[in-house]
């Protein structure tokens, strides 16, 4: 069966990397993003450069209706999705106790309830048909104590290696992608001023997306992107939460 691949935020960033990558293997792909203007403009350059099939789904995923909608195309056995990639997300500006509880609790949603919600539906199809992958974009940040943005990587790098273990013996392989620091838009969205990071620290799309696809094909459960950032997490895995919290905090 020929793969068709749903990938959310996949207008820029690392969900733009994957459509390409995964286009250019032949995939054919449906594009979610609340911007249609964009969806359209993205569908039809790749369209052009691939020749795929390239179906656009424009959804808010802080509405119950954008969410419902791409649920329903998850769960569409005529059409079935055999790779899932859960990239949307976002970083807030303030600390916990300065962010409004309504922006905490939305951050939350993208981060960990929308992907879970859509997983749950996309496996239901997988493993009727005994195959499909799951790319569950977290972060390096899920392995240090730093926030509520740490704590939610944590959370779905925790399930993906649940998920991979129960799964995979089933067709379906969950992996969760755990970049570092990456050239996107997500940190200018943020404010953050990329110059105050050195730039051995900085990973190009291209080379994470590349990893990760390589990753996936080998079934793993967590692909971490480049040594340096191998090294990074065993650091925080392993020395005491006190200087990973100080260290990570440089990050911000």
């Amino acid at each position: 069966m020929a793969d068709t691949a749903l990938i959310t935020g996949a207008t820029a960033g690392l969900g733009a990397e994957f459509a390409k990558q995964l286009a250019a293997q032949g995939s054919a792909l449906v594009l979610v993003a609340r911007n249609a203007e964009r969806l359209e403009e993205k569908a039809a350059a790749l369209r052009s450069r691939f020749g795929v099939s390239v179906e656009v789904l424009a959804a808010d995923l802080h509405d119950d209706d954008g969410i419902r909608r791409v649920l329903a195309r998850l769960r569409d056995d005529s059409d079935p999705v055999s790779t899932l990639v859960n990239n949307a997300g976002y970083g807030l500006p303030h600390s916990f106790e300065e962010n409004s509880l309504e922006d905490e609790l939305k951050h939350a949603a993208i981060h960990l309830t929308v992907p879970l919600a859509f997983s749950h539906a996309a496996l239901q199809g997988m493993l009727a048909r005994g195959a499909g992958r799951i790319v569950n974009v977290a972060s390096v940040a899920g392995f240090t104590p730093r926030g509520s943005y740490s704590a939610l990587k944590a959370a779905m790098i925790n399930f993906s290696r649940w998920a991979n273990f129960t799964y995979r013996k089933r067709g379906v392989t969950v992996m969760a992608l755990c970049p570092g620091l990456v050239h996107t838009e997500f940190h200018q969205r943020m404010g953050m001023d990329k110059a105050s990071v050195p730039r051995w620290m900085w990973l190009h799309t291209e080379d994470v997306v590349r990893a990760a696809l390589k990753d996936l094909s080998a079934g793993k459960a967590i692909s971490i992107p480049s040594r340096r950032y191998r090294v990074l997490a065993f650091i925080a895995r392993n020395a005491p939460s006190s200087l990973v919290a100080t260290l990570a905090a440089r990050g911000r």
